[in-house]
């Protein structure tokens, strides 16, 4: 009742706004022809089920989500968006979320969602994990975030956010991230500071002192 209830509020709430999108290009559909890891924030979970079947209403995915209570509803609210579970996180069967979204991807042809600092923080920090599942699987990274015109901020860790009916949302994509699969670990750190970086930049999330005028 809990999954029924959040899925149905945010379809809801999802088809009064006004919706654009920057830097898709042909990311993110029905006809890209390789599996992918869509990487957003925990923060905009409330949205993005709704944005991925916005722009792929048949193609397969299945989103890493927390082995908790909390993991249990959230996966009832995906499955209403025929979105599958992958049931682990970093602090509860890590590694074997990890080798099953790696199987879901090769064998599957799925996508994968991961929010790479959920389910408990810290806030805006990419764990290291998804940097491994992209070295593994050769699959690119596509980072996706959103910016609202009006939202109710949660006091939560992660500030969590939740749109106000006809508010405005612009989508942004960025470029597909790829980790060569004879990284080293200086490299693996490197890309996992750029994945970073490009989230909080989608986001408008950058430091104050590390913003354009």
């Amino acid at each position: 009742m809990i999954g029924w209830f959040i899925s149905s509020l945010a379809k809801l709430i999802a088809r009064t706004m006004r919706w654009r999108e920057e830097g898709r290009r042909g990311l993110l559909t029905d006809a890209t022809p390789h599996p992918i890891m869509i990487l957003f924030w925990h923060n905009r979970i409330f949205l993005m089920p709704y944005v991925y079947r916005r722009n792929c209403p048949t193609r397969r995915v299945s989103a890493i989500v927390s082995a908790s209570k909390d993991g249990a509803v959230l996966a009832g609210v995906l499955a209403r968006f025929n979105v599958g579970a992958v049931r682990g996180s970093s602090s509860r069967r890590g590694p074997q979320a990890l080798r099953e979204a790696a199987r879901l991807m090769l064998r599957d042809q799925q996508d994968i969602a991961i929010t790479p600092d959920g389910p408990r923080g810290p806030k805006y920090h990419v764990a290291p994990g998804v940097i491994s599942l992209a070295q593994l699987t050769q699959q690119p990274i596509v980072p996706v975030s959103y910016v609202l015109s009006h939202k109710i901020t949660l006091n939560s860790w992660d500030n969590f956010m939740i749109p106000l009916p006809f508010a405005r949302c612009l989508i942004r994509y960025g470029e597909p991230i790829r980790v060569p699969r004879d990284a080293d670990e200086q490299l693996r750190e490197n890309k996992r500071l750029e994945l970073e970086r490009v989230l909080l930049t989608l986001s408008d999330e950058l430091p104050k002192e590390e913003q354009t005028p």
